[in-house]
C-alpha cells in the first residue's frame, strides 16, 4: 500500500494527523529531497527504510515503490500532492501494477503564504477566483502567461518562478498593468526562515533579487484586502437581522 503525503509547505506542526499517524506505521518512506522538514520524518519507526528521492528518475521511484510494494509505504511530497508533485504518473504506474494507493492531502505555499500574511484570496468586487500557476520557463507551461494575466479580477499566485519576476513584469506593465499592482513575495512560506516581501510590479524585483530557491509570488489587486462591495455571505443578513431587531423593539413597545 502506498500513501501519497502531503508534508506542507514547511511548519510541521501543519502536517494532518492522518499523515502523522501514516509516518508512525510506514516500514518505507520515500520523500522529496530537503524540502521536507526533518521533524516530519523523525515521526518514522527506527527501523523504517527512509530514502531521498532527489535525483530519481521516474523508472527508479517506480521501481522503489515495486520491490516495496507488500509493506507500508509513504511517499512524502512538499506542499500538497495534487500541486507540483507529478503524483499523476506515479499512480498510473501503481494502477497498471494493481497496487493499492491513497493520497493524504498537505497544505500547498500558497495557503501557507495567506495565512503568514493574513490575508484572504477572495474579496467581494475584487477577486473571487484563484489562479496557481507559473511563469513559463525552461518548463512550458501550455497556458501562455498572457492569458493567465489577462484574468485581471483574479489572485495570481506563481509557483516556481521568482527567477521570472523580470518577465512577469514586463508582460503585466505591457498589458496594461499600473506600475503600482501589488506584487509581494514570500520566501519559504511558514518556514522558521520565512521572509516577506511587500512591493509594487514595478519595484519588487529589486527586493528579491538575492532569492535563488523557494518562493512565491502573489500579484494582484487583491492584496489591498479591500472589499469594493458588501459581503451577500454576511452582512447583508446582519443588517436584516438589526432592521429585524429593531422591529420588534418597537412591536414590544
Amino acid at each position: 500500500m502506498v500513501y501519497f503525503i502531503g508534508a506542507g509547505c514547511g511548519d510541521p506542526d501543519l502536517v494532518t494527523v492522518k499523515a502523522q499517524k501514516i509516518l508512525q506505521k510506514a516500514d518505507v518512506v520515500l520523500y522529496t529531497g530537503s524540502l521536507v522538514p526533518k521533524e516530519v520524518l523523525s515521526w518514522c519507526k527506527e527501523e523504517a527504510i527512509i530514502e531521498d528521492s532527489q535525483g530519481m528518475k521516474y523508472p527508479e521511484i517506480f521501481a522503489f515503490l515495486e520491490k516495496y510494494k507488500d509493506k507500508i509505504i509513504a511517499r512524502v511530497h512538499t506542499g500538497d500532492p495534487s500541486i507540483y508533485s507529478t503524483i499523476a504518473k506515479q499512480i498510473e504506474f501503481l494502477q497498471k501494477q494493481n497496487i493499492k494507493y491513497e493520497v493524504i492531502p498537505g497544505i500547498t505555499a500558497a495557503f501557507g503564504a495567506a495565512a503568514s500574511l493574513g490575508i484572504e484570496y477572495t474579496i467581494p468586487g475584487v477577486s473571487q477566483t484563484i489562479i496557481l500557476s507559473r511563469v513559463e520557463g525552461k518548463t512550458p507551461n501550455p497556458e501562455k502567461l498572457e492569458n493567465i494575466l489577462a484574468c485581471k479580477n483574479s489572485s495570481l499566485v506563481f509557483y516556481l518562478s521568482i527567477l521570472l519576476l523580470k518577465k512577469l513584469k514586463k508582460k503585466a506593465i505591457e498589458m496594461g498593468y499600473s506600475p503600482d499592482t501589488p506584487c509581494w513575495v514570500v520566501e519559504k512560506a511558514t518556514w522558521k526562515e520565512e521572509e516577506i516581501f511587500k512591493g509594487t510590479i514595478s519595484d519588487i524585483e529589486n527586493q528579491v533579487s538575492h532569492i535563488k530557491g523557494v518562493a512565491l509570488i502573489l500579484f494582484g489587486d487583491f492584496l489591498k484586502q479591500e472589499e469594493t462591495e458588501e459581503s451577500h455571505l454576511y452582512v447583508k443578513p446582519l443588517v436584516k437581522e438589526l432592521i429585524e431587531a429593531k422591529k420588534q423593539k418597537a412591536n414590544n413597545e
